[in-house]
């Protein structure tokens, strides 16, 4: 199993982690929510758990607990910028289906 970030969404998590002064990474995860199901979060890591699955991509460590791994299996994270939008963006390819408003997905 494997999780991966490019470089630009590996840059974003080192700069506000630098900003923040304190922290080990960031965490992903899903949630049951919205239209489709499922839904990504994200939340800063200060310290893992004992179950949790642990990723090094470059600098950054990212943390994924075990029931949401079964969902993120492959997935690829990128910060992207497009004009005046910027954010993170999940190349899952699990994913079946998304709601119209691109904020849950189903496996």
């Amino acid at each position: 199993m494997a999780i991966t970030m490019t470089a630009a969404a590996e840059q974003h998590v080192i700069k506000h982690l630098a900003h923040r002064a304190k922290g080990v990474g960031i965490r992903l995860g899903v949630r049951t929510t919205g239209c489709s199901g499922l839904s990504y979060v994200l939340e800063f890591v200060d310290s893992t758990q004992s179950e949790d699955e642990v990723f090094h991509c470059g600098d950054v460590k990212l943390v994924i607990d075990p029931k949401s791994l079964l969902y993120l299996d492959g997935t690829e994270l990128d910060y992207v910028k497009e004009g005046l939008n910027e954010g993170f963006e999940f190349k899952n390819p699990n994913v079946k289906d998304e709601c119209g408003c691109g904020e849950s997905f189903h496996v």
